[in-house]
């Protein structure tokens, strides 16, 4: 045993780093405190009376929050006060001691351990100094890194807040042994790094006494609880705004002309970048029931790109409606054409909002002299002067090839006066088209104005 106590009072010159009668003075009070002191007993005069230790957290860093494997890794600082009673001394007997720092190994130190700990190693503080004073108090102040278990509520990722508990108790010892009291209300915040992802809105401090099934006396534990509040912006410019602008380009899809053959093109491409934008958010969140906010602002986003494509397909099949479909319906020409049209400033080429449409004009009627006509008009012509039997002959000859000429006129013009109905039936086909696309893309650019309203004000 004094082997023992020379080399603890070799290893202490190293931490005392006194000279002269003091230090003499130091190096006796260390080995009158431990010459007959053992670490492995509550040091109390009374077994019967619990020993109070006084538990007080300084949070300095966030490390990592993993809310896939739900874990917190912080680093702390852990004070642990107490009242040793076999560790006091008269300071007046050795030159006015009143505190002396030693390994905190070769004192007793209660077994507080973090309940929620999920680091696989279980490491514990760091082996640091212990502050011993004159009355027997004894504060042991030391480093950790802790790994704790945390819920994470992802509903309203990424403008969410999170709650992590860390429990601190007594592994072996009951309250009737150890009494683990607050030595403040809250968590120390004064030495804190900012974290650039997290901002610590508190960590307030609560001292619960429990009673497990397997034991019937009580365990007293302090649950420190640290609120986080997410920092936003990153995920705004990264994963938010994108999509928002991607977004707003699905509704020009009803804009662009039925004709330029990208319709659908646009609208199929717009999906497959919000699918990858959604896979991204769903690699970062742990499995849960509960859908991200981000997450449903891309399932709704998808599901209105998805309907506008359908609907520009719909209105596709309207637009090439051709010669043989039916007429356009009278309350389809007096509602859309008429009234929404006017609404949604829909014209045709070469009309206006200013002037209205110039009515084309009817053709000419064509009528073909029957032959019948011609020979009275031939037996008209025989009662006159025998003098103008030449001339009457030449007109004869000339009404017949006028009466040939006026019937294949009259097929033209009849072949062209179909054509002119075929053209009007498909134009107003491709009017009814023009005036849905411009319907639809009023109503989409809407709903995306108000979906993207409706999640940025989360972030206010």
């Amino acid at each position: 045993m004094n082997g023992l106590v020379l080399c603890r009072v070799s290893f202490l010159s190293i931490y005392l780093g006194c000279s002269g009668a003091q230090g003499k003075f130091a190096y006796k009070l260390f080995h009158d405190l431990f010459v007959n002191y053992s670490n492995a007993l509550r040091p109390v005069e009374d077994t019967d009376r619990a020993l109070n230790v006084t538990l007080q957290i300084t949070l300095s860093q966030i490390i990592d929050m993993d809310e896939r494997n739900q874990i917190l890794t912080v680093y702390l600082w852990i004070r642990q006060v107490w009242v040793d009673a076999y560790l006091t001394w008269d300071k007046d007997d050795y030159d006015g001691i009143d505190a002396i720092h030693i390994p905190s190994s070769y004192v007793w130190r209660p077994d507080i351990v973090l309940y929620n700990n999920a680091d696989d190693q279980f490491t514990g503080s760091m082996e640091t100094n212990a502050v011993i004073r004159y009355d027997g108090q004894v504060m042991w102040d030391s480093p950790a890194i802790t790994k704790s278990s945390c819920k994470v509520d992802v509903s309203y990722f990424p403008f969410d807040g999170q709650q992590c508990r860390l429990t601190f108790g007594s592994w072996t010892y009951n309250g009737n042994q150890i009494d683990l009291l607050n030595g403040l209300d809250t968590g120390d915040l004064t030495d804190f790094v900012e974290n650039v992802e997290w901002e610590v809105l508190g960590m307030p401090a609560k001292r619960n006494v429990i009673t497990y099934g397997c034991c019937s006396e009580p365990y007293p534990d302090i649950t420190y609880t640290l609120l986080l509040k997410r920092r936003a912006s990153f995920y705004i410019f990264n994963l938010l705004l994108p999509c928002i602008m991607i977004s707003f380009l699905a509704p020009l899809g009803f804009y662009l002309p039925a004709d330029s053959g990208e319709k659908v093109s646009l609208g199929v491409t717009v999906l497959l970048a919000l699918t990858v934008f959604q896979l991204l958010v769903a690699e970062s969140m742990p499995p849960s029931e509960n859908v991200p906010l981000i997450g449903k602002y891309y399932i709704a986003t998808m599901t209105m790109i998805t309907a506008s494509t359908a609907l520009t397909i719909f209105i596709m099949n309207i637009h090439h409606c051709g010669p043989g479909a039916k007429p356009v319906p009278k309350w389809a020409k007096k509602f859309i054409l008429k009234y929404m049209a006017q609404l949604f400033f829909v014209y045709e080429v070469g009309e206006s909002c200013k002037s209205p449409k110039q009515q084309l004009g009817h053709l000419p009627t064509v009528q073909v002299v029957s032959g019948r006509a011609v020979k009275e008009e031939q037996k008209a012509q025989t009662m006159e002067d025998d003098s103008d039997q030449y001339r009457v002959c030449t007109k004869t000859q000339c009404l017949c090839h006028h009466n040939s000429l006026l019937r294949n006129v009259e097929y033209i013009a009849n072949c062209f006066r179909d054509q002119k109905a075929a053209q009007k039936q498909s134009g107003e086909w491709k009017k009814v088209a023009k005036v849905m696309d411009r319907i639809f893309m009023w109503i989409f650019f809407i709903m995306v104005f108000f979906m993207s309203m409706l999640i940025m004000s989360k972030a206010i």
